[in-house]
């Protein structure tokens, strides 16, 4: 079927967009993060902790501190408008997304390009739930900042134009087995960065003084980023578990074999075990949650790995990136 060039460049058009909306909200959450009192944010852990001792609901929207508008900061008005800039970003990505798929009449996953779009709306959705339910509003920027380079490097190193799918993707397995590995791994993206922030805190606030106490300093309790970081990958490894058993399926429907130790599959299934052996560390008893951390971030650059060195450098069965 011939590829609807209008609707194309439409998707081009919303990821321009989205792009320059996710970088004003970059720089207005980094406003917020700097402007963050040391006593605010222990207010805000403290309140954290009061609840989930009582057991009683806030009066307010969770994520956010209860303030009157009239003695609301800069920083805090600034974190607010970040959050509102973000899911306008995030509808016209979603909106680029869809309407690649409408152009070329497919599932738009078909080449890399496609899937840094996806990833980065899958985290940010991820962020915007996580933000409703515990106070961590003024670490967006720790969100935005990955989202913004992915966004960068998608357009000026991944870019393709809107064409059919190439013969061994066509299959609606495409729908299944990578849209549940990419939506998992923007789950996974942030519940490690929650882990990487809980690393800062606990050694930025040893240390004293210093960019990293400052950073440290400015972020919630260390205990917080760790609960966050836990029950984000308690939602995001059964995902990412079924999408690799979804892709054992099509292999096998594909190429005759359920498993052939391909570079993507190989460094796939280390990520899956590192994941696994975060969750088993944190919970196990005698285990420090901080050791625990170090393996959530070592299976975040593992995902990395596979995402950029796999694609860009090695050639294996799933070279699919259209990158050629």
């Amino acid at each position: 079927m011939p590829v609807n060039t209008t609707l194309a460049q439409y998707s081009d058009f919303a990821f321009a967009s989205a792009f320059a909306i996710y970088v004003l909200a970059l720089g207005l959450s980094a406003f917020d993060f700097a402007g963050t009192s040391v006593r605010r944010r222990t207010a805000a852990d403290a309140q954290v902790r009061a609840v989930a001792t009582v057991g009683a609901s806030a009066p307010h929207m969770p994520g956010r501190i209860s303030t009157a508008d009239s003695t609301r900061t800069p920083s805090e008005r600034a974190g607010r408008a970040a959050i509102a800039l973000t899911l306008v970003a995030l509808t016209l990505n979603v909106a680029a997304i869809v309407l690649r798929g409408l152009a070329t009449d497919r599932w738009p996953l078909g080449n890399l390009y496609e899937y840094a779009l996806f990833l980065c709306a899958a985290t940010v959705v991820c962020w915007l739930v996580a933000v409703r339910k515990y106070p961590i509003r003024n670490l967006t920027v720790f969100v935005l900042a990955p989202v913004v380079v992915l966004l960068f490097v998608a357009a000026a190193a991944m870019y393709n134009d809107a064409a059919p799918l190439v013969p061994a993707l066509r299959s609606y397995w495409i729908a299944i087995h990578v849209t549940i590995i990419v939506s998992a791994c923007g789950i996974l993206t942030f519940a490690s960065t929650a882990s990487l922030l809980h690393i800062v805190a606990v050694h930025g606030r040893a240390n004293g003084r210093g960019p990293k106490a400052w950073i440290a300093n400015r972020l919630p309790s260390a205990e917080l980023l760790d609960r966050v970081a836990y029950r984000t990958t308690i939602v995001g490894f059964p995902l990412y578990t079924i999408g690799v058993i979804c892709g054992a399926i099509w292999a096998e429907a594909a190429w005759g074999r359920f498993w052939g130790w391909d570079p993507k599959e190989t460094v796939s299934f280390i990520a899956w075990v590192l994941y696994a052996a975060y969750l088993h560390a944190r919970a196990t008893s005698g285990w420090g949650t901080l050791r625990a951390s170090w393996i959530n971030v070592a299976a975040l650059a593992t995902t990395l790995f596979n995402m950029f060195a796999i694609n860009f450098v090695v050639s294996g069965l799933h070279s699919y990136a259209g990158l050629n």
